[in-house]
């Protein structure tokens, strides 16, 4: 992945669809498990706060200040336990709940008194050179009595002014008939390098050979303490709310946890980046599919490795194990078998639920309109050909004529991209299936990250902003309306594109076999 833009993330600046999804909050009680109650000292407003954004400055260190929750997300009044360090004195908790509201990005919901800087014990390493902090002490239990669903950052503030964040989702009781976005929590932690090692790479000198076989969420996030939440997730959630349409929350964890939360759904859909998927996470995105709920993919990489949950003291679910060679897995010939999806044994590639393969790393490209009369590029003045420089970017997925992908498979745009010093074409796509479920597929990771404007420094201008804007409010649109395969069929195109099967342009790897690929 890139390196993060800022931490102070901009604002959307949309110029269509006003308004913003009202929320209500009130101020709620937090105690302290072996101290004192924590009395709330502020109520939400109806209006936002850019109190949320932290500037680089005040970033603080790994042991500096920083925490984890005891739960990736709790329903709406579940408590959940909140676990910190500190050696830069006494702190504060600010719970915001991200939005739209008016631009200011997110809301604050409650404020905790101060508690008192407590240096909580080094993390442990395991043999399978997982890093955590299940040996940390509670700091608080924070009650949720009227905190509305959603995604919501916890940032945390020191007396000598460093902050850090605690993400942490309200998920919704049911997703029936709303648009439910779903956190990619798996994927965050995979990449989350806190204690020095992470599912690539580890030990002092960053080795690949040193990585973890196994992550935990029972540790705090390190250099941008969100950066998940920030760049694949907040200016989605942001477009979502302002767009008006019925949403529901939920993460990656749910999936597997609650599937049922997926009925009647209208839609579901994923972020930039939603890489690592469970097995039943898996089949259960695919049954709500086949029973009419559209799925959206609005980034690159999805369902690319294939992990599987494990249990600690603080729950089940709490693990996540990805040995990424079935040599070194003890489960190591079953269809839970930690490679990636594409790979021996049980190979299953992400296109027959994608559409497409994950192509490659470093991508970099102008998302190029191959169909300007699809019907989500309604009102963006698109013409065959047009291209919006910087849209593609900086991981990316291709269409393939092979085994798998969907027979009605349409390619809405194709895009000339640079990988290193190869050259592929990134594409995004869309299928349907009996049910009448929609399936759309940006193939891009930066997709997400350009909603929130431009960025001159990948190339994303005023023009891509404005154009991703408009076709995911398309998108919002036609996701909520239902079944989008019964008034927009999808008319397959891709022997007229690609009739290449072999996946030798990009480095996600062969299909069939066994061996390391991707990022």
């Amino acid at each position: 992945m890139r390196a993060a833009r800022k931490l102070v993330v901009g604002m959307l600046a949309l110029a269509v669809l006003s308004g913003c999804q009202s929320t209500s909050g009130g101020a709620n009680k937090a105690s302290n498990d072996g101290g004192p109650t924590v009395a709330p000292t502020s109520r939400a407003t109806t209006a936002g706060d850019d109190a949320w954004q932290i500037p680089q400055h005040r970033v603080a260190g790994m042991m500096e200040l920083s925490g984890y929750a005891d739960h990736v997300s709790v329903p709406t009044g579940q408590p959940f336990r909140l676990f910190v360090t500190s050696t830069a004195g006494a702190f504060t908790v600010r719970a915001f709940r991200i939005g739209w509201y008016g631009g200011a990005g997110a809301k604050l919901v409650w404020t905790s008194s101060q508690f008192p800087g407590k240096a909580q014990p080094q993390p442990i390493l395991t043999k399978e050179r997982m890093v955590t902090a299940i040996n940390w002490s509670p700091t608080t239990t924070v009650q949720t009595k009227g905190w509305p669903a959603g995604s919501y950052l916890l940032l945390l503030r020191a007396s000598n002014g460093k902050e850090t964040y605690v993400p942490i989702v309200i998920r919704s009781d049911s997703a029936r008939g709303a648009v439910l976005i779903v956190n990619g929590v798996n994927t965050d932690q995979a990449y989350n390098g806190w204690g020095g090692f992470n599912l690539y790479v580890g030990g002092r000198k960053h080795s690949h050979d040193q990585r973890s076989m196994m992550v935990t969420f029972d540790r705090p996030y390190a250099y941008n303490p969100a950066r998940g939440v920030l760049h694949d997730n907040l200016p989605l959630v942001q477009l979502a709310e302002r767009s008006g349409v019925r949403l529901a929350y939920a993460t990656s964890v749910d999936l597997q946890a609650d599937p049922g939360l997926l009925a009647g759904a209208r839609a579901i859909v994923f972020g930039g980046h939603d890489e690592y998927w469970s097995l039943l996470m898996r089949q259960a995105v695919t049954k709500a599919r086949d029973a009419g709920t559209n799925l959206a993919f609005l980034g690159a990489n999805s369902i690319y490795r294939r992990m599987r949950y494990a249990a600690d003291p603080h729950g089940p679910n709490r693990i996540i194990v990805d040995y990424k060679d079935a040599g070194l897995d003890p489960v190591h010939n079953a269809p839970d078998t930690t490679v990636n999806w594409r790979q021996y044994p049980f190979p299953d590639p992400e296109n027959s639920l994608v559409g497409m393969l994950y192509e490659c790393f470093p991508a970099s490209g102008a998302f190029t309109v191959r169909e300007p009369g699809f019907f989500l590029f309604a009102g963006t003045g698109a013409k065959a050909g047009s291209a919006y420089p910087g849209l593609v970017g900086n991981e990316a997925d291709r269409a393939y004529p092979i085994k798998g992908t969907p027979a009605n498979l349409q390619v809405v745009a194709h895009s000339p991209t640079t990988c290193a010093k190869r050259h592929t074409f990134s594409d995004a796509t869309y299928y349907t299936v009996k049910s009448g479920a929609g399936v759309f597929a940006t193939g891009t990771i930066e997709w997400v990250r350009a909603l929130q404007g431009p960025d001159p420094k990948y190339g994303v201008g005023p023009a891509s902003v404005a154009f991703a804007q408009k076709v995911t409010l398309n998108l919002f649109t036609a996701l909520a309306a239902g079944p989008m395969g019964r008034t927009h069929p999808a008319v397959g195109n891709l022997a007229g594109v690609h009739n290449l099967a072999s996946t030798s342009t990009g480095t996600g790897g062969p299909v069939g076999k066994g061996g390391p690929g991707g990022t």
